[in-house]
């Protein structure tokens, strides 16, 4: 598919399922991530790619943020949480490492983490891939962050969940007419 199909016909799954891509296939998602714009060539992104034990990870630790922050939750609420690591047979982890330090500011850093993102969305799209980008207040847990190997100060940017859709939603449609102003 070429690049601007992959733009127009670009949307998100909403139910995802076997098979997964293949070995080759994420790491060519994986590859368009660091194809990003990086301004000072920092490198922000770091990534976790998540199959079969590691999405049983990531849902055990879903399911501890979610009963920090609701201490009576029932069990059905917590499998629920646990279920969302496996909404797809793969699940990538994009996060964030900004340097604070540095003289390219961090928002710029992030920025060069979400194009990375899109990159991969796009490019697992053209390969015939579903794919959804999730956040969720787990994206913003330190401690989900350690317990998927990230550093705990790590900016989750995207859960990229992958596979083949089973359904997918509208491709989205905004007139420019409403967006744009020509001076």
């Amino acid at each position: 598919m070429d690049l601007l199909t992959a733009i127009d016909t670009r949307a998100s799954a909403v139910r995802l399922t076997e098979p997964a891509p293949s070995r080759s296939d994420i790491e060519r998602i994986l590859e368009a991530g660091v194809r990003a714009p990086d301004h000072g060539r920092l490198a922000p992104a770091h990534f976790v790619v998540l199959q079969g034990a590691g999405q049983e990870r990531l849902g055990e630790a879903l399911a501890a943020a979610f009963q920090r922050k609701n201490p009576n939750a029932t069990p059905e609420q917590l499998d629920a949480e646990r279920k969302k690591a496996r909404r797809a047979p793969v699940v990538i982890a994009i996060a964030a490492r900004p340097r604070r330090d540095h003289k390219v500011p961090v928002i710029e850093q992030m920025n060069s983490v979400a194009a990375g993102v899109q990159n991969m969305f796009l490019t697992a799209h053209a390969l015939g891939h579903g794919v959804m980008w999730k956040t969720g207040a787990a994206a913003y847990d330190p401690d989900v962050n350690t317990a998927i190997g990230l550093l705990a100060d790590d900016q989750v940017v995207a859960f990229l969940h992958l596979g083949t859709a089973v359904t997918k939603g509208p491709v989205r449609s905004t007139s420019l007419d409403d967006v744009v102003k020509w001076l």
